[in-house]
């Protein structure tokens, strides 16, 4: 028997068909309902006494009718999410070819080290003395941060990639209102291939945001950066290498014409991963870089979880780096938490609560110290020859939008090859979840029509590269001989078929109504 796809059809395909079940089940392929649907709201895992009487403080504001959540009992709510979770896709499933966001694996190892007790277990708030240790390999990480990016100081506490390009500008901001010059430098250079959080920092804290034009090569040119240098230009926000997958050749350059101009260079690290132990930003003439550890050092990344994204700091910038940050007072370490105790440094406030994701720290040192100086030149080097393979093996079928550069950490395709075959990037993204990939990074970066952006990172084999090559020509080959019945209602075996995403976006449905009870017809 042969499928749509002229293949013959799976197991699970013909039992689906020539024996339905009556769950909906297919033996381990559970059709799981909504919590809203299986639970009940008198019912939980977990007895709460009732709570004493209390005086309302919310102003007329509480609830007037109970919440309505559902509950599960204990084993039903580990079924419940358990079997969610198997429907996820992560890097531990399979190849993970997101661009830009660097799905690499993270060792097991890191996990032991951060569940150890004096790390998993302390609390902010404890005396600084009984948390000596956890202050050293804060301390540690921080001095092999700086090593690797040539640079003064770093701030630590910022807790992912946006909120690191908000504390690096905000000291960017701080040292030009030392300088006087705060009502006068009010904008900011902004690449158009930029990540979309640059421009929206830039704006928040206050700065008018100007575009530079990326070359048709996919880089920024020194000559376009020195026409909008003036008087009024703060800093220049740019990635290295950047959302091309491109390192951009005139950085120095760059950096050199925004120190001439009183200007300052602010570096997205987030592809710092490409050249870790290759070169540092700070001999590059950056001012300060945010790292995400999630995409270069390993520890977890997505699913709304705990991240990290300290910022490294020149010379320039290191007196404004803000408050709590490590000091050494003797023998112990301290933990500066006020302005006011900031000695001669100049912080230019707190930019959250605590120091940071104690986790995060772990996982990220022990991968360096894994790994090495050389083993972590050895994973950049890695991840941008895996790149350049998908690209060697893919560019004959799928279109290079910038042949002349070679990929760095990632391998950037246009939908040009797409042209009068019917099939559109969303098509071919949609058919790549039937072959059992994550879609790679769609439609960015904008500046490239129908882009497809594929970061293998170095976490990947050579089988593996190999296979998630061969299933791409094979979708690229059936684009090409017009075989849109594959693409249009793609994907056939994922638990959902494709959705109407304009019409999700648009009306949004937000909250669970149970259905309409079925009327019976009269005998």
């Amino acid at each position: 028997m042969l499928n749509n796809q002229g293949r013959p059809t799976s197991a699970g395909e013909a039992a689906a068909h020539a024996h339905p079940t009556f769950t909906g089940n297919r033996a381990l392929i559970i059709e799981e309902a909504l919590l809203f649907e299986i639970g009940r709201a008198e019912t939980t895992g977990v007895d709460i006494p009732a709570p004493k009487a209390v005086k309302s403080r919310l102003g007329g504001q509480e609830r007037k009718a109970p919440i309505g959540l559902v509950g599960l009992s204990e084993p039903e709510t580990m079924r419940h999410f358990v079997r969610l979770s198997s429907k996820n896709y992560g890097i531990d499933t399979g190849l993970f070819p997101l661009g830009s966001c660097t799905m690499k694996h993270n060792p097991r190892l890191n996990e032991k080290m951060a569940r150890l007790p004096g790390f998993a277990d302390i609390h902010p708030l404890q005396p600084q003395s009984t948390v000596q240790g956890a202050l050293e390999l804060i301390e540690m990480l921080a001095h092999y941060l700086m090593t690797l990016t040539g640079t003064e100081a770093v701030a630590m506490s910022p807790k992912a990639g946006a909120h690191g390009e908000l504390c690096g500008m905000m000291a960017i901001k701080a040292a030009i209102e030392a300088k006087g010059e705060g009502e006068t430098r009010r904008v900011v250079l902004v690449p158009d291939s930029a990540h979309g959080t640059n421009p929206a920092t830039a704006a928040l804290i206050g700065f008018e945001v100007k575009p530079v034009p990326a070359r048709a090569d996919g880089t920024v040119h020194v000559k376009d950066v020195k026409k909008l240098l003036g008087p009024d230009v703060a800093a220049i926000m740019l990635t290295n290498p950047n959302t091309c997958g491109i390192f951009e050749p005139e950085i120095v350059e760059i950096a050199r014409a925004m120190k001439k101009a009183g200007a300052y260079f602010y570096c997205d690290g987030a592809n710092f991963n490409a050249i870790v132990g290759k070169a540092k930003p700070g001999d590059l003439g950056i001012d300060c870089m945010h790292i995400n550890l999630h995409k270069t050092f390993s520890t977890p990344h997505g699913g709304g979880g705990p991240g990290a994204g300290p910022v490294v700091l020149s010379k320039r910038l290191a007196p404004f780096a803000p408050v709590p940050f490590i000091r050494r007072k003797g023998k112990r370490l301290e933990l500066v938490e006020h302005v006011a105790d900031a000695g001669k440094a100049t912080p230019f406030g707190r930019i959250t609560a605590f120091h940071g994701q104690m986790g995060m720290y772990v996982r990220a040192l022990a991968y360096m110290l894994s790994h090495g100086a050389d083993g972590m030149k050895q994973a950049s080097e890695d991840a941008v020859l895996s790149a350049n393979y998908i690209r060697a093996g893919l560019q004959d079928l799928m279109s290079v939008p910038f042949p002349k550069h070679p990929s760095m950490h990632e391998a950037l395709f246009d939908d040009t090859w797409l042209k009068d075959t019917g099939v559109t990037t969303l098509d071919f993204a949609k058919a790549m979840i039937d072959e059992g990939y994550h879609p790679m990074t769609m439609y960015f970066p904008l500046i490239v029509h129908g882009a497809m952006l594929v970061e293998p990172t170095e976490s990947e084999s050579r089988a593996s590269l190999d296979l998630f090559i061969m299933a791409l020509r094979d979708l690229a080959m059936r684009a090409k001989r017009g075989e849109t019945e594959r693409f249009s209602g793609a994907p056939f075996h994922a638990p959902r078929r494709r959705l109407d995403e304009t019409r999700a976006a648009r009306n949004p449905i937000l909250r669970w109504t149970p259905p309409r009870p079925i009327q019976q017809a009269a005998e």
